[in-house]
């Protein structure tokens, strides 16, 4: 399993209308493309903005091409991003899980 995660923020008062706005473009055709395994947007205020993060789980390196292109590295953005964003990462960070929590509890 492959972690895909972005970071990027805005104002606080534009967090809610982003989430939502989230929900309809990156959460929507991750959960879409084959081979993703789930989406978690997390988001925490930071003084005036609110910071996101965006983590989506991908069976393998191919599935993150079919949602962001043949630049895996780079973040994928939509059309109003512009609008709402006053931080943004333009890459993204990549982790392999070594061990999902049932094996951390059971000590596998």
């Amino acid at each position: 399993m492959i972690v895909r995660i972005w970071r990027g923020a805005t104002a606080a008062q534009d967090a809610d209308a982003y989430l939502d706005y989230l929900d309809r473009t990156g959460v929507a055709e991750c959960r879409g493309t084959s081979g993703n395994h789930g989406v978690m947007v997390l988001r925490r205020p930071v003084g005036t903005e609110t910071e996101f993060l965006f983590i989506s789980y991908w069976d393998r390196e191919a599935s993150i091409r079919a949602f962001a292109g043949d630049d895996i590295e780079r973040a994928r953005f939509y059309p109003e991003d512009d609008r709402f964003l006053t931080q943004r990462d333009e890459q993204v960070h990549h982790f392999t899980v070594d061990r999902d929590v049932e094996q951390v509890k059971t000590g596998a």
